[in-house]
C-alpha cells in the first residue's frame, strides 16, 4: 500500500484558502488535514466547524479532522455535519476513550486516536483494535513549523510492531516537522500517512512538493 499525504491546512494562506484547497484538490495528495485548536488543550486557537464546512464544499478529497481540544466528545455531531471523513481525538483528552471511539463510528466516521510526544504507544494496547488510525505527534501540538522530535521514529516502529502482532489494519499517521528527509525516515519506520504543513505550503511549488512526498520510496 502506498503511503498517503495529508497537507495540513493550518499552514495554508487563509486570505486565499480556496486557492490552496483547489491546489490540494489538483495534486497527488490523498486527504486534507484540518487542525481544530481551542486555546485550552493546546496554547493556540485555529479555526472551527464553519471553516471546515466551507472547505468540505469544495474539497474533492476526504477531510481528516484533528481535534486538539478538551471534551471532544461534545462535538462529534458537529464534526460529522462539517463533512469530516475521519475524526481524530487525543488520548489525553478522553476519559472514556472506548465510548468516544464508538460514538465516532456510530456517527458514520472513521475514528483516530492521537498521542502527544510524551505519551507511550503501549497505552493503546487495549483500544488499538477499535481504531482506524493512530496519529503520533512528532512536535508538541499547537503551532506549525516546529522541529521534528527524533524519538518519534522509535514510537512508529513500536506501534507498527503492535499492529502487526495483533494482525490489524490500523494506519499510522505522523504530524509535525515532516519534510522529505523526515518523511523518508518515517516511511521506513512504518508510517502510512504523512501530514505536511510548512513543507508544502511554504514551498515555491507546493504541488511538486506533494508529488515528491508522495514519491518517497520505502527502503
Amino acid at each position: 500500500m502506498s503511503h498517503k499525504i495529508a497537507p495540513s491546512l493550518l499552514s495554508a494562506d487563509f486570505l486565499n484558502l480556496q486557492k490552496d484547497v483547489e491546489m490540494v484538490n489538483n495534486s497527488e495528495a490523498d486527504w486534507f488535514h484540518c487542525d481544530v485548536m481551542d486555546g485550552s488543550f493546546v496554547p493556540n486557537i485555529s479555526f472551527g466547524f464553519p471553516i471546515i464546512k466551507q472547505i468540505s464544499r469544495i474539497a474533492t478529497k476526504p477531510l481528516d479532522v484533528h481535534l486538539m481540544i478538551v471534551n471532544p466528545d461534545q462535538y462529534i455531531s458537529q464534526v460529522k455535519d462539517a463533512g469530516a471523513y475521519l475524526m481524530n481525538v487525543h488520548y489525553e483528552a478522553c476519559t472514556h476513550l472506548h465510548r468516544t471511539i464508538g460514538a465516532i463510528h456510530d456517527a458514520g466516521m472513521k475514528a483516530g486516536v492521537t498521542l502527544n510526544p510524551h505519551t507511550p504507544v503501549c497505552l493503546l494496547e487495549d483500544i488499538l483494535q477499535e481504531v482506524d488510525m493512530v496519529l503520533l505527534m512528532s512536535v508538541n501540538p499547537g503551532f506549525g513549523g516546529q522541529k521534528f522530535i527524533e524519538h518519534t521514529l522509535e514510537k512508529v516502529s513500536r506501534l507498527k510492531e503492535m499492529i502487526l502482532r495483533k494482525n490489524l489494519q490500523t494506519l499510522i499517521e505522523v504530524d509535525g516537522g515532516v519534510n522529505l528527509d523526515t518523511g523518508k525516515q518515517l516511511i521506513d519506520a512504518g508510517a502510512d500517512v504523512l501530514v505536511a504543513g510548512n513543507a508544502v505550503f511554504a514551498d515555491a511549488n507546493p504541488t511538486e512538493m506533494i508529488h515528491k512526498l508522495k514519491s518517497i520510496a520505502k527502503s
